[in-house]
C-alpha cells in the first residue's frame, strides 16, 4: 500500500483511541463471541475493498484458530456450509447494514437476526457492523501503511 494521504492515528490519537475503547468493549465486555466478531468484520472488510483491514481479521481469526475453510469461504458463505444458524444471520446482517444505502436493512434480515440474536446482542452486532465499517472507511479514504494495524485492539 502507498503512504497514508493522513496518518489519522497520530492527527486524531484521541478520536482513534476512542474507537479503539469500542472494539476493546466489543470483543472483551459485550458477551458477543470474538469468532463471530472478527467474521463479520472480515466480511465488511471484503465488501468495503480494505485490504488491511482483510490482512488483520484474516490474522485475527488464524489466532482464534478458526477452520482455514471457514475462513477461506466467508465472501461466499451463502454457498457453504460451513457456517451456523446464528453466524448466517448476522454474515447477511453484515452485508445489509454495510450496504444501507441500497434502502432500509429488510424486515427479513432482521428478523431472521432477531431469531438467533437477542435484542443486546442485535444492538452490539449492529454496532460491531457499524464499528468496522467506520474503520474500513478511515483506511480507505485516508490510507494506512499494510502493517501498521492501525485499529487493531490486543486483549
Amino acid at each position: 500500500m502507498s503512504e497514508p494521504r493522513i496518518k489519522y492515528w497520530e492527527i486524531a490519537p484521541d478520536s482513534i483511541a476512542k474507537m479503539r475503547q469500542m472494539e476493546h468493549h466489543l470483543n472483551a465486555e459485550s458477551g458477543m463471541d470474538h469468532s463471530l466478531l472478527e467474521l463479520i468484520r472480515l466480511r465488511a472488510s471484503q465488501m468495503n475493498g480494505c485490504a488491511s483491514c482483510i490482512e488483520i481479521h484474516t490474522r485475527e481469526l488464524n489466532k482464534l484458530n478458526e477452520a482455514p475453510q471457514r475462513i477461506a469461504e466467508v465472501e461466499e458463505w451463502r454457498n457453504s456450509d460451513l457456517y451456523t444458524k446464528r453466524e448466517r444471520a448476522a454474515l447477511s446482517w453484515t452485508e445489509v447494514v454495510t450496504n444501507i444505502q441500497d434502502g432500509h436493512a429488510p424486515d427479513a434480515v432482521y428478523d431472521e437476526v432477531r431469531a438467533v440474536f437477542s435484542e443486546v446482542e442485535a444492538v452490539n452486532l449492529t454496532v460491531a457492523i457499524g464499528s468496522i465499517n467506520a474503520w474500513n472507511r478511515l483506511t480507505v479514504a485516508l490510507g494506512v501503511h499494510e502493517n501498521e494495524g492501525a485499529h487493531e485492539v490486543t486483549e
